[in-house]
């Protein structure tokens, strides 16, 4: 897991322009703590920073390779889970290896497949090619998106990165923000390729794009296909637990210290209970880690979004499976500390608006590196197997839109809106989202004999695989990187995804319940009141100090009246929220403050252009 970055300029020699290119590579600093390397050579720079997982000593990057036509260049970050695999088979067809890093293979996999590589790699990557046989670019992006993977086409070529703030730090990147922009902050889908900041996009999932001379050619390399499932149920449940245990022994190879993310709730536990039972086999303890609010267990209120608090599951998983288990505990003051605030809008680049859930898991990852740098979550099973409450709710998912907003637009309802009238009307985000809506759906083949319903929600699973997960997945990344932490996510491998996605909604629920599958995968693993737990989402912290801190911070934003924020989010709404006798109740109101501050913050760290033409 890395940072990488670089800058293609068909019309200068870049080993001139080795102070920018090292500007680029260092806002990667935090992404790879561990190591920093450049090359450039004629049209071509390239730069990277290392967290190293595998092979420690030999796999130091930029990672090039001399050929009688020219030199291939490499910046890799992520995991190939399948290198193993993938060097034997190079190896028997004459490649000779110098390291034992995934790096490598990644290089001469190229060298032996061109960008056909991309369909062999089993894991989590964004890598970047500098082909000087044939000068051009080859950029490469994992199938679910779990890397991010920026690029920003110039007058004679592009910059790249691992983030936004690499391509940025060049100055033939603009910081300047189009209406469009906006309105991907401020609805909750991720319009594929679209990066917010004007002129640059992301290589979307499953793609590879090349950059020559010619211009910029993109190639989708995988997509979800519609297939029949013939696989009765005992067979599909023992489908899902082979792939699992598969998944789970190939994503916890590393030369580091490794971990579980535990919440109690039914896709953690079962991917800690997998990891426990493979590790146990050689003789280890999985340590497994868990974040809770000062105080919340014991004084815990349930509302329509959470039933339970996380902690007695938690436990009761890290007794059953046996881990060597840590609660890490935060409090109020932690969770809305503006320097937390900060250093979560530098990780994203933008303002995310989610609040004490940003700052909860940005200082979680933070404790967890403090005895980890591999980390295994529970995230995506949710969009995978069918577990949110709008896949079982018949407004949501009768719906003509994304169904999780009716879900959003139910919890958290207007008090969560803090835009100005006026560029509410500009943004008219209810016709981006219809014309984003429209989009996803069109391209989802119905099968021969379907019936209305089983279609309507083949469309569902691939909306949350498409335009939901990757939100979570880019707040997973970039908090966990900000602290060079390595997060995989299990439930994305493609494998276990096309096979899942395929399999009927009767099949996916065929008990009534959410997640049927995988609880039924995993039923021999896990702690009985796991099993039989309803689906929780993230915690939030529910101590009012923190509602009170939100308030004196925005009333001091309010003092500041010239503020470039209130551009943007209406005064008085704000002021109402800031000035209540007493702390903010709701989830709403508080998401406003939360949304409000961020924003504050991200233009005094970015003094971002907001252009609403």
């Amino acid at each position: 897991m890395c940072g990488i970055t670089g800058w293609v300029s068909f019309d200068r020699d870049l080993r001139a322009e080795a102070a920018t290119l090292d500007a680029m590579t260092e806002t990667m600093a935090c992404r790879g703590p561990d190591d920093r390397g450049t090359w450039a050579e004629g049209p071509a720079g390239l730069g990277h920073r290392r967290l190293a997982i595998i092979d420690l000593p030999g796999g130091r990057q930029p990672m090039t390779a001399d050929t009688p036509h020219g030199t291939v260049a490499l910046v890799y970050s992520g995991e190939a889970y399948n290198f193993t695999e993938l060097r034997r088979e190079l190896s028997g067809r004459g490649h000779r290896f110098t390291t034992d890093s995934d790096t490598e293979v990644v290089l001469r996999g190229y060298l032996e497949w061109g960008d056909a590589l991309a369909e062999r790699l089993n894991g989590m990557y964004a890598f970047a090619v500098w082909d000087g046989r044939a000068d051009k670019l080859v950029m490469v992006r994992d199938r679910m998106g779990i890397k991010p993977f920026y690029y920003h086409p110039t007058s004679d070529g592009v910059l790249f990165g691992s983030e936004p703030k690499a391509i940025l730090a060049n100055p033939l990147a603009r910081r300047r923000v189009r209406l469009d922009g906006l309105r991907e902050l401020f609805t909750m889908i991720k319009a594929p390729g679209h990066a917010v900041w004007d002129g640059m996009r992301e290589v979307e999932p499953g793609t590879v794009v090349t950059v020559d001379r010619s211009g910029v050619h993109r190639r989708a390399y995988w997509e979800l296909r519609t297939r029949p499932h013939t696989d009765d149920r005992d067979a599909t449940v023992a489908r899902v637990r082979s792939l699992l245990d598969d998944i789970v022994r190939r994503q916890l190879v590393a030369d580091v210290p490794r971990c579980t993310l535990l919440s109690g709730g039914l896709d953690s536990s079962a991917m800690t209970a997998l990891a426990a039972r493979q590790l146990a086999e050689h003789g280890e303890k999985v340590r497994s880690f868990a974040v809770d609010f000062l105080g919340q267990a014991e004084n815990f209120v349930a509302d329509e979004l959470r039933g339970t608090p996380d902690t007695p599951f938690v436990h009761d998983v890290a007794r059953t499976a046996g881990t060597d288990h840590q609660d890490i505990v935060l409090d109020a003051h932690a969770l809305a500390d503006p320097d937390v605030r900060a250093k979560v809008i530098r990780a994203r680049d933008l303002p995310a608006g989610l609040g004490d859930m940003d700052a909860s898991l940005y200082l979680l990852f933070k404790a967890i590196r403090e005895h980890s740098t591999v980390a295994l979550s529970g995230e995506s099973a949710d969009e995978v197997f069918g577990g949110y409450l709008q896949f079982f709710d018949e407004e949501a998912r009768s719906a003509d839109t994304f169904p999780w907003l009716v879900r959003f637009g139910r919890d958290f309802g207007e008090d969560a809106e803090v835009l100005r009238p006026d560029l509410t009307k500009a943004l008219d985000l209810e016709s981006y989202v219809a014309d984003g809506y429209r989009t996803a759906v069109s391209d989802i083949r119905r099968l021969d004999g379907e019936s209305d319903f089983e279609y309507r929600m083949r469309q569902i699973c691939p909306l949350h695989l498409t335009r939901f997960v990757r939100i979570l997945l880019d707040r997973k990344d970039r908090a966990s990187m900000a602290v060079g932490l390595e997060v995989r996510v299990p439930f994305c491998d493609h494998r276990l995804v096309e096979y899942v996605y395929n399999t009927p909604w009767a099949l996916k629920s065929f008990d009534g319940r959410e997640k049927s599958l995988l609880r039924e995968a995993t039923a021999d693993l896990i702690p009985k009141s796991v099993y039989d737990r309803v689906k929780s989402p993230y915690p939030s912290t529910q101590d009012p100090a923190y509602a009170a801190a939100l308030q004196e911070q925005a009333r001091d934003l309010l003092a500041r009246s010239g503020h470039p924020v209130f551009d943007l989010v209406d005064r008085e709404r704000v002021r109402r929220a800031a000035h209540r006798d007493t702390p903010v109740s709701t989830q709403a109101a508080r998401r406003g403050l939360e949304r409000t501050l961020d924003l504050a913050l991200w233009m005094d760290l970015y003094t971002p252009e907001i252009s609403l033409d």
